[in-house]
């Protein structure tokens, strides 16, 4: 079997399972859109779902300063900002619960494995509890999941038994196919959580893809959104579709009921 036909037999699985379980599903509690239960989230409950981001390459340090009075104020569960200024938000953050959250090899995700690696424990290092990775589009859309699942497994390597590690999948540059396939070789790896995006590629998170990541990485794993969150209803919606993290620079709007008009 060569390499194309072995994607196709993967894939093709994946659907036929994940159709099998979406038809069991609508046939015992009819529509899963229509009928899911108001959850009745508080803006509490609502900000320990947060990770409140800055990652706009022009911010400044009072911009961060602001971002960490933030998350102390309104009790999100972490600060996610760029390997540079891990130390700088630890420091902001110590004696805290807020965790602080690092991207590696991003937006792109086109640094080599090494690279990413090296980022990783250094981030960790500086005080980064969990680490948000950007997986290898270009070697998914080539077809060369071996190099996505070792690029995957070269960041969880570097990473610490208590260190939470989510992959970023950039789900408005992939197929519907590409994203199961993503999200098949992270749970293979042990990763914590999928994520949808960077917030810089085009496109953010959406429903039918918390949907989708949802059903393929079943009940145990974490699924994130983010990009494009920008207050609570659409955050609640995200959470309905079955993410149990929110990624976003809008934290304060989220849970206020303000209104935010940027992005990371």
């Amino acid at each position: 079997m060569d390499h194309n036909e072995l994607v196709d037999k993967i894939t093709n699985e994946v659907m036929s399972r994940l159709k099998n379980n979406l038809d069991l599903k609508n046939s015992t509690t009819g529509n899963v859109n229509s009928e899911t239960p108001n959850l009745g989230i508080t803006t509490q409950q609502m900000a320990r779902y947060i990770d409140h981001t800055l990652l706009k390459p022009d911010a400044t340090d009072k911009q961060f300063d602001q971002l960490c009075d933030e998350a102390k104020k309104y009790n999100f569960y972490s600060v996610c900002v760029n390997s540079s200024w891990v130390s700088y938000v630890a420091k902001k953050l110590r004696g805290s619960d807020v965790k602080v959250c690092s991207v590696i090899g991003f937006p792109l995700g086109e640094s080599d494995s090494r690279s990413k690696a090296f980022e990783t424990r250094n981030a960790i290092d500086n005080g980064a509890n969990e680490i948000d990775m950007v997986i290898s589009v270009s070697a998914l859309k080539s077809g060369n999941l071996k190099y996505v699942e070792e690029d995957i497994r070269a960041v969880k390597r570097a990473c610490r038994s208590t260190t939470v590690l989510k992959v970023i999948l950039e789900t408005s540059l992939l197929e519907e196919n590409e994203k199961i396939l993503a999200c098949e070789i992270s749970k293979k790896v042990g990763v914590d959580f999928v994520k949808t995006s960077t917030g810089f590629g085009g496109g953010g998170a959406t429903v039918g893809d918390i949907e989708l990541m949802r059903r393929v990485v079943g009940p145990e794993m974490g699924v994130k959104a983010s990009g494009g969150i920008r207050d609570f209803k659409t955050a609640v919606a995200m959470i309905k579709a079955g993410a149990t993290r929110i990624g976003a620079g809008a934290g304060v709007a989220i849970v206020t009921g303000g209104k935010s008009e940027g992005g990371y």
